[in-house]
């Protein structure tokens, strides 16, 4: 078992290799419900972070500007799934959260209609209701290059 301590003081326990999500839920399933993000020791982190130490711990919900941030980066990759799903020929450059919003840079031949951007909002629903897995992993440089070479995202 390892030790949280929280912004309130409180220390509860909880499995080592627990995730962020799991102590939100631990905390109130409301704040379960609610999470967006946390931060540990003062760092940002995702609610997929295990748990591994002893640590203090912030659950961050869409009222925090940590929470709008994940929010925020979250939506930027599934408007970019929703683009990829209905023009597999546009290519994708960056989209990254922002201090109001987010955004995404795609190379395509020419311009979104309207008609085109009412079919991505419609498609990002249909991503959001398919509670698809989200995974987090690190690559290298090269290896990283590499794979965006494979599936022909120069």
């Amino acid at each position: 078992m390892i030790n949280l301590k929280l912004k309130d003081g409180n220390v509860i326990q909880a499995e080592k290799g627990s995730t962020v999500l799991d102590a939100a839920y631990a905390i109130s399933s409301g704040l379960g419900r609610a999470a967006m993000a946390g931060l540990v020791n003062g760092k940002r982190v995702d609610i997929r972070y295990e748990l591994t130490d002893n640590c203090e711990l912030e659950i961050r919900t869409f009222d925090d500007e940590d929470g709008k941030h994940a929010f925020r980066h979250t939506s930027s990759h599934i408007l970019a799934l929703a683009v990829k799903r209905l023009f597999p020929e546009v290519k994708l450059a960056i989209g990254p959260a922002i201090d109001d919003g987010f955004y995404y840079d795609f190379d395509k031949e020419g311009s979104f209609s309207a008609e085109d951007l009412t079919k991505i909002e419609a498609e990002m629903k249909n991503i959001v209701k398919e509670d698809l897995k989200v995974e987090r992993y690190t690559l290298s440089r090269n290896e990283a290059l590499k794979l965006m070479e494979e599936i022909d995202e120069p």
